[in-house]
């Protein structure tokens, strides 16, 4: 530490040089005021690893100078020890209050003042290379969390294409389904912040919207692309899909694992859940139910109603919504409806700028 920067202020020359012949293994600057060891700081904050501070100088005093770099936030990365033979009970309180990093009174010991001088500043250092490694490991963990983000999103778009591709439909069901999801997650945060919807948790919950039906790949195309009726027994399969879907998600193991993991199970396992508990698989009610998989399922019931089916026509989203909201397709959280009724006219516009596609 001896290649270390100390700034010795204080307005006595003789002071300043016994200091200096002390600190000889050290790099020294003087300043012989308050305010000029302010503008040395100020001209290479860097390179100053302490400050030896006199307290009652004139221009500018030792605690109007702690005063104004606790103001800067210079005092968090320089220490300052003060060394006086004229502090008070209320300045020393003051001067610690300030930031001061030790007091030294005079007369001093040499011995004791090179010491304290030493440790402050390899605590100082320490503390400096510890945020530093705190900061890299933290890069770190970013760019793993975005890789892993990536490599989730480019698996949900693989899988959710799959069931496009089996549904025989055009792929625009899940785009459409992640974009209501999206809208409607955003009414729901804004109007219930109970839920902790923030803006990560929203992304997440839009991007694992997209696996509500992964379980359809193993559904038999005669019950997938059936364009009547299913019976009871067809029915009873494709409600399976729900927890046929889970365990492929399960199959992924570690890359589908953390937020994304439990959210994507929850919007497939309970996605066809109701409030009033009559639906399925687990017959959940009321807030059992996770919003993820509330929040999907009325975006995914909305965009089945206002887009044509092998086995229906399209709705228009007036109809849709009215179906939605007065109970046709299910019972749905009331808070939900209250947000649907909020987005239902940008639900309408994106329907809109589809069919004008």
């Amino acid at each position: 530490m001896n290649n270390s920067t100390i700034l010795i202020v204080d307005d006595v020359d003789i002071n300043r040089e016994i200091l200096c012949e002390m600190f000889q293994d050290y790099n020294t600057i003087q300043a012989a005021n308050g305010r000029e060891a302010l503008d040395v700081i100020a001209s290479k904050p860097e390179e100053i690893s302490v400050v030896l501070l006199d307290i009652v100088m004139p221009v500018m005093n030792g605690v109007e100078v702690l005063e104004e770099m606790k103001r800067r936030n210079w005092i968090d990365s320089i220490p300052v020890l003060l060394i006086t033979g004229e502090a008070t009970t209320q300045i020393e309180r003051d001067a610690y209050r300030l930031g001061a990093s030790d007091i030294i009174k005079k007369p001093f010991d040499a011995y004791i003042v090179k010491q304290r001088t030493k440790n402050v500043i390899e605590l100082y250092y320490n503390k400096r290379h510890l945020e530093e490694m705190v900061e890299l490991q933290t890069k770190v963990l970013r760019k793993q969390a975005e890789e892993l983000r990536h490599m989730n999103d480019h698996i949900i778009d693989v899988m959710s294409n799959v069931v496009e591709f089996r549904n025989l439909e055009s792929g625009d069901h899940v785009k459409r389904v992640k974009t209501f999801t999206n809208i409607l997650a955003k009414y729901v945060a804004k109007a219930y912040p109970e839920y902790g919807l923030d803006e990560n948790m929203i992304n997440i919950i839009t991007s694992a919207a997209a696996l509500h039906d992964v379980g359809k790949i193993v559904i038999s195309d005669g019950i997938l692309l059936k364009p009547g009726k299913l019976t009871d027994e067809e029915f009873e399969v494709m409600k399976s899909h729900t927890t046929r879907g889970c365990e492929i998600l399960e199959m992924l193991g570690e890359i589908q694992q953390g937020e994304y993991g439990r959210i994507s199970y929850e919007i497939c396992r309970h996605h066809h859940e109701r409030y009033d508990g009559r639906g399925y698989p687990d017959h959940l009610k009321g807030e059992e139910i996770p919003i993820a998989a509330q929040i999907v399922s009325v975006a995914d019931v909305y965009d089945a109603l206002v887009h044509k089916r092998v086995y229906k026509a399209a709705f228009t989203p007036d109809v849709a919504y009215d179906m939605i909201t007065n109970g046709k397709c299910g019972i749905f959280s009331p808070k939900l409806m209250e947000c649907l009724t909020s987005a239902r006219e940008e639900f309408a516009q994106i329907v809109l700028n589809g069919q004008k596609e």
